[in-house]
């Protein structure tokens, strides 16, 4: 199998350098807000004065994002997997599943990864990896459903994206955005809740003016945590802007590499999308986890019942159109023929 193209490997590099850059912008932005925002209303109101301002030194910015981002490396794999039910299972539980990504890894040139089922419905697979070892990820559901050609072209996908290096980057990648979208939600119940309890009881005098006070205080440090919160999971999207759309295309070159057979992956993803409609809400939803975008086919491919999924409000559209997929992989089945 042929190295990563260079598109490929420019959008990796530049989505490394976000994934390493923006958790800087996200602490010294909170810095700023409370200099420039918090304790001057703080002393507006009359505490203080604050002659000192909150400073976070550039080394210990460096401790926390590098820390932060090793054990994310180190336990986002087993996290990822642990979100979703998926377990290792050894070669003497699915000898012919271990047989297949052992000899697609072999022909990719790669070490062969562990392999993981999670029991779930939904026809879905996954590649994570870490510092020391990199796991395919399939449900049950998928191997149910899929014959043997296609099942071999998914998990070739899966080997492609570990071949291509970019299953490391979206492992990590996905932290970022997943915090700053549950704080600003945490900052939006919080306001939510400061008011529901205003609106239950009544204050006036001395105490009204403190509550006052207080609420503005609360007002403010919620706002200013949604707005920052907000702009640093835009930016994060932005990875999977420049790099999920793109990696699967690649990965979809790469499986049909592997395996010659591009019309195999096509026919898989045409059952994927097909099949994913008719799953009900409660498998997709354990299948969720905020990992869409590790899949090999989209979560959303279907008008949910209730709620939408965690991953459609965390990592819009992080997946090409199937259709357009599956014409590229026609396109190469007929350079192939």
């Amino acid at each position: 199998m042929h190295s990563p193209d260079p598109a490929l490997r420019r959008r990796i590099l530049i989505a490394s350098a976000l994934v390493v850059l923006l958790p800087f912008g996200f602490i010294y932005a909170f810095v700023a807000a409370i200099n420039h925002v918090l304790l001057p209303l703080l002393e507006s109101f009359g505490h203080g004065p604050y002659h000192g301002r909150v400073y976070v030194s550039p080394l210990l910015a460096v401790v926390i994002v590098l820390g932060g981002l090793a054990t994310q490396i180190w336990f986002g794999p087993s996290t990822v997997l642990g979100s979703i039910g998926a377990r290792r299972v050894a070669p003497d539980e699915r000898p012919e599943l271990h047989a297949a990504v052992t000899r697609l890894a072999q022909a990719a040139d790669i070490e062969p990864p562990d392999v993981a089922v999670t029991s779930n419905d939904a026809p879905n697979a996954a590649a994570v990896r870490g510092p020391a070892r990199a796991s395919i990820v399939v449900t049950t559901g998928l191997l149910d459903r899929l014959d043997g050609e296609e099942l071999e072209a998914v998990l070739a996908h899966e080997i492609a994206h570990l071949k291509n290096r970019d299953a490391t980057v979206m492992t990590v990648a996905w932290f970022l955005p997943t915090v700053t979208y549950y704080l600003a939600l945490a900052a939006a119940y919080l306001l939510y809740g400061t008011y529901r309890a205003l609106g239950a009881g009544s204050s006036s005098g001395r105490n009204g003016r403190g509550l006052a006070k207080a609420v503005i205080v609360l007002t403010v440090t919620a706002v200013v945590t949604i707005a920052i919160s907000a702009l640093f999971w835009a930016a994060s999207v932005l990875i999977h802007r420049i790099l999920s759309r793109y990696r699967e295309y690649a990965a979809d070159r790469g499986a049909a590499t592997l395996t010659g057979e591009p019309a195999a992956l096509a026919s898989a993803l045409r059952t994927l999308d097909e099949e994913m409609s008719e799953i009900p809400d409660r498998d997709l939803r354990k299948l969720d986890g905020g990992a869409e975008a590790l899949y090999v086919a989209p979560l959303s491919a279907r008008s949910f019942t209730d709620a939408a999924l965690v991953s459609t409000d965390i990592f819009p559209d992080t997946h090409p159109q199937t259709e357009d997929r599956i014409d590229r992989l026609r396109e190469l089945a007929g350079e192939v023929e």
